[in-house]
C-alpha cells in the first residue's frame, strides 16, 4: 500500500449527513460547545430538575444560556471554535431554523476523517470530463432528445461509454481508503458561510446576497443576507490515506481484453484532476471578478499558482470537493454556457426554469467569509500521491 495526502487550502467539509440542532449546543465565549446530553441526563435524574430540561428541550427552539449556560460550560463534549468573533454576533440574531450546523464526517471515537469515496468522486469526474469526446456529447444529447420521458439517471449511458460498465469501470485501476482519523481540536472552526447571486439592475448584472426563504440583498449589505454556518477543517490541514494502484487492473491481458490503451492508475487520474482543475477555476475567477469578490479573485489566484506548482509533480493534483462546492465540481462539463451541453440542461426540468432566465448558470456560489470578510470559495485541496511503497 502506498500513501496520499489531502491537505486542505480552502476551508473544507466532508460531512456525514448530520447537523447540530440549535438546543444541542449552545454558543459560549466564541465557540460552539456540543452538550454530551447523556452526562447531562445521569446528572439531571439524580435531582428534580430533568422534567424541567425535557420540557425545555420539547418546546424551545434554542437553548436559554441563562438558565443552561452552566452545561456549556462543564458538560460539552466538544468544543468547536467559530472562525471569527463576529460569526457570535451573527448567530445570536439569526432565526433558529437556520442555525443547524453541518458537521466533520467522524469516526465512532470522534476523530474527524475523510471517506474515501469523498476523494474519488472528483477524480472520476475528472476522469470523465478527460475521456468524453464531442462525438460522445453530441451522441447523448441526441438520445436524451428523442426520449418522451426523462430517465432518472439521464448519464449513465454516458458514463458507461466514457469509463466503461460498473464492474470494469477504469476507477477500478486505484483503491482508495479512508483517511485515518485526526482530533477535532484545532482541525476544525465553524464558518460563516453565504450565498452569492446575480442581481440584474438594468443593462448591468451586479452581486447580491441571498436570503431565505426568496429574494437578495445588494453587495453593500451582505450582513443582511441570511447566514449559515459549518463545522469546516481549517486550510494547511492535512489528512493521510493509503492508496494502491490495481495490478490486476493493469496487466497486459486485462487491458487487451478490456481494450484499454492504458490504466487508469493514480498519475492518470492527476493528469485529469489537474486538467479539470485548471478549467474550474478559471470559470470561478470570471465569476469573482465580474461580481467584485475581490478576496474570492484573490483566493483562486493562489490557487492557480499552487496548481502551476504542482503541475509538475505527475502525482499531485488539485481537486474541488465536499459540501458548498456546487453545480460545477460534480458536472461532466465545465463549459454549462456552450452546446450541446446547454441544450442538455435545458431538457431537463430541474435546470430549464433557471436557464430562460438569461442570467449566468449558474448565477450562486455559496462564499465563505473570513475576519468577517468574503474570503474563498469551499472545497478545494491538494491531493498528492507517494510513488514509494510504505512498509509497515
Amino acid at each position: 500500500m502506498k500513501n496520499y495526502r489531502l491537505t486542505v487550502l480552502t476551508p473544507l467539509l466532508v460531512g456525514d449527513g448530520q447537523k447540530l440542532a440549535p438546543i444541542d449546543y449552545m454558543v459560549w465565549k466564541d465557540q460552539v460547545n456540543v452538550l454530551d446530553q447523556r452526562r447531562i441526563f445521569r446528572l439531571l435524574a439524580k435531582g428534580p430538575r430533568l422534567d424541567t430540561y425535557l420540557n425545555q428541550i420539547r418546546k424551545a427552539e434554542r437553548l436559554d444560556f441563562a438558565s443552561w449556560g452552566g452545561y456549556a460550560q462543564n458538560y460539552a463534549s466538544r468544543r468547536i471554535p467559530f472562525e471569527h468573533p463576529s460569526c457570535a454576533l451573527y448567530y445570536a440574531r439569526t432565526s433558529p431554523e437556520h442555525l443547524f450546523i453541518p458537521t466533520f464526517a467522524t469516526t465512532p471515537t470522534g476523530g474527524v476523517y475523510v471517506p474515501a469515496s469523498a476523494v474519488k468522486g472528483p477524480l472520476r469526474t475528472a476522469l470523465l470530463i478527460d475521456r468524453a469526446s464531442e462525438g460522445q456529447w453530441k451522441d447523448f444529447a441526441g438520445r436524451l432528445a428523442a426520449l418522451e420521458r426523462t430517465p432518472r439517471s439521464p448519464a449513465e449511458g454516458l458514463e458507461t461509454s466514457t469509463l466503461g460498465a460498473s464492474g470494469v469501470s477504469r476507477t477500478r485501476s486505484m483503491m482508495l481508503a479512508d483517511t485515518e482519523s485526526l482530533s477535532s481540536g484545532g482541525a476544525t472552526r465553524v464558518y460563516l458561510v453565504r450565498t452569492s447571486t446575480i442581481l440584474p439592475r438594468g443593462n448591468k448584472l451586479e452581486l447580491g446576497w441571498k436570503m431565505s426563504p426568496r429574494g437578495a440583498v445588494e453587495a453593500r449589505r451582505p450582513t443582511d443576507s441570511t447566514p449559515m454556518f459549518a463545522e469546516m477543517a481549517v486550510p494547511g490541514t492535512v489528512f493521510q490515506g493509503k492508496y494502491q494502484d490495481s495490478p490486476a487492473m493493469a496487466s497486459a491481458e486485462m487491458l487487451r481484453a478490456l481494450r484499454w490503451k492504458e490504466p487508469a492508475g493514480a498519475r492518470r487520474f492527476a493528469q485529469a484532476a489537474n486538467a479539470a482543475a485548471a478549467k474550474l477555476l478559471e470559470v470561478q475567477r470570471k465569476y469573482a471578478e465580474s461580481t467584485g469578490l475581490a478576496g474570492v479573485v484573490q483566493s483562486l489566484d493562489q490557487l492557480a499558482q499552487r496548481l502551476t506548482a504542482i503541475s509538475e509533480s505527475a502525482s499531485s493534483c488539485l481537486v474541488c470537493l465536499g459540501w458548498g462546492t456546487g453545480i460545477l465540481s460534480k458536472s461532466a462539463s465545465i463549459d454549462l454556457a456552450a452546446d450541446p451541453f446547454r441544450q442538455i440542461l435545458k431538457s431537463l426540468p430541474v435546470y430549464s426554469q433557471p436557464l430562460r432566465s438569461g442570467l449566468p448558470f449558474p448565477k450562486t456560489r455559496r462564499v465563505v467569509f473570513m475576519n468577517d470578510q468574503p474570503a474563498a470559495l469551499p472545497g478545494w485541496a491538494e491531493l498528492a500521491f507517494d510513488a514509494a511503497e510504505h512498509h509497515a
